[in-house]
């Protein structure tokens, strides 16, 4: 991971990760949800953050701050936000400072996280954790991330994608081991 020293509610993250790399225990979470953003300059919209293509991004077009909003029907527990942003390409597009917000929806959304990117290049990873070490996730109907500010005092963003991730489920509730093959789940409980 990328994170250096984290404080309470703000850290600071440099550089970045040319792979993307998550760990097994966590599963994409992006497929379930309603993607919207606060604005988009035409051919760069919300798709572009979706499309696993490094090339393209999303181009916000208006004030500060630039919002990208993840509705879920239900309520889904988040574990870790990874975001592709690119200094060398984007320069004065790049995000400086970020905020994470999760709520019910647009009405109480409260930030949980704010992160400063010292021109990052690659994957940004985002814990989503508290400062409690038993709040490992966010249970939310809706993240919120907003761009603040960005590098060079930039006005409009480029985030190139963004992908979320919630802890997987263990199969078999109250079941202490994380069997994988189908033939050990199935013995997996005795009558």
């Amino acid at each position: 991971m990328a994170e250096s020293s984290e404080g309470e509610e703000e850290g600071k993250l440099t550089g970045g990760n040319p792979q993307l790399v998550v760990d097994d225990d966590l599963r994409d979470m992006a497929k379930k949800a309603a993607w919207s953003v606060s604005s988009c300059k035409p051919g760069n919209g919300v798709t572009s953050l979706r499309d696993d293509n490094l090339d393209t991004y999303w181009q916000s077009d208006g004030a500060q701050p630039h919002l990208v909003n993840i509705q879920f029907q239900k309520k889904v527990k988040l574990q870790l936000v990874v975001l592709y942003v690119d200094f060398k390409l984007d320069e004065s597009y790049t995000p400086s400072k970020i905020s994470i917000r999760a709520g019910d929806g647009f009405h109480n959304l409260k930030e949980i996280k704010t992160v400063e990117l010292v021109k990052p290049t690659g994957w940004v990873y985002i814990s989503l954790s508290g400062t409690d070490p038993r709040e490992t996730f966010v249970n939310t109907f809706m993240l919120q991330i907003a761009v603040l500010s960005n590098h060079l005092n930039g006005r409009d963003t480029h985030l190139r994608q963004i992908k979320v991730y919630g802890p997987r489920p263990n199969p078999i509730p109250h079941q202490p081991f994380h069997f994988t093959s189908t033939e050990f789940i199935t013995y997996s409980i005795l009558r």
